[in-house]
């Protein structure tokens, strides 16, 4: 299936301007997300930083829209996770729409916030981990090598839409609590619906290079998507020479092993697969880094993701013990 940039598929579109990137139009039902990711040059250290209005993942917001009052607003949060050598730290606290506020410049959500400062993405986290109660403070700064225009659909009925804004970025993490700092490779980009992703697909996995190289016939972005009808379809993007992302043939898709919670991975890399971390190991979610090939620079930032786990009860049974709520603006 083409997949044409989502302008020309739907009104709630950001639009093709950094300036827009921070549009925080959701319909009921329907979500927004921004998403970060910090590989760093050692290999050892990586970190996720991810902002929500309408929390895609939360048993809060899902119980929510079964009963009718599906309110985005009322379901944000920032889901910040560090992931070191011999352990992580992960937090993920939702919160009202009063501790929502938001410009064209960034939004914050509670004690931490995503700001544009130029044509740098920077954020400030503050936030609780679970399940053990230990601070997560410090500050990320992404400075994109050249910013995407164009937003793509993701599902044939123009729902779904996934912009790449910065497929190739610089970074650098500096944490206060705790105390750790790296440089490394970064990736931004955002994604928006109008209505839930279970209503959407059954299952869809995503990987990002770490570095890609424009002029490379190699992906730097590859998304496949298993729908709820059954129709299936994978994008794979390129970075052109000029340094802007074009579409190109997708890569084989490889079986990886199956996560520790039996969540089905596969991977799209015509180079043969070498290693896989698995950083995130959930009941319907899995991240991971790969390598690929005998470079050992090549790394591939991966996700899967089996909504149809999401849905099942025993999955928002466990939820709210990763993911708890505040109705106050207490840490």
């Amino acid at each position: 299936m083409q997949t044409p940039p989502a302008e020309s598929a739907s009104e709630h579109a950001p639009g093709r301007s950094r300036d827009r990137y921070f549009n925080t139009r959701v319909v009921p039902g329907g979500y927004r997300w921004w998403y970060l990711d910090v590989v760093s040059d050692c290999g050892q250290y990586s970190m996720v930083v991810i902002g929500f209005i309408g929390s895609v993942f939360s048993p809060y917001y899902a119980r929510a829209r079964r009963r009718g009052s599906g309110d985005p607003y009322a379901h944000c949060s920032i889901n910040a996770i560090l992931y070191g050598p011999r352990s992580k730290r992960w937090a993920m606290t939702e919160r009202t729409g009063d501790q929502l506020s938001g410009d064209a410049q960034g939004i914050a959500v509670g004690p931490s916030a995503l700001t544009w400062s130029g044509d740098t993405l920077e954020a400030h986290i503050d936030e609780v981990c679970t399940p053990w109660p230990r601070r997560l403070r410090g500050r990320i700064r992404i400075e994109p090598d050249q910013l995407q225009h164009d937003a793509y659909t993701l599902h044939s009925n123009a729902r779904h839409h996934w912009w790449p804004i910065a497929p190739r970025a610089r970074a650098e993490v500096h944490l206060e609590q705790p105390d750790v700092s790296f440089s490394g490779s970064g990736y931004i980009d955002t994604n928006f619906g109008e209505e839930s992703l279970e209503q959407g697909f059954i299952y869809w996995d995503w990987t990002r290079a770490e570095s890609p190289e424009p002029g490379d016939a190699t992906p730097a972005l590859t998304y496949h998507v298993v729908q709820r009808d059954g129709h299936e379809h994978t994008l794979a993007l390129a970075l052109a020479p000029d340094g802007l992302l074009t579409q190109t043939r997708p890569p084989i898709a490889q079986r990886l092993p199956r996560s520790g919670w039996r969540v089905s991975r596969h991977a799209r890399n015509d180079e043969p697969i070498t290693d896989v971390r698995t950083l995130e190991d959930t009941p319907f979610y899995a991240r991971s880094l790969i390598r690929t090939g005998g470079d050992p620079s090549s790394t591939l930032m991966h996700e899967s993701l089996s909504l149809t786990r999401f849905e099942s009860r025993w999955v928002q049974f466990l939820l709210p013990f990763r993911m708890p709520r505040r109705n106050t603006a207490s840490r």
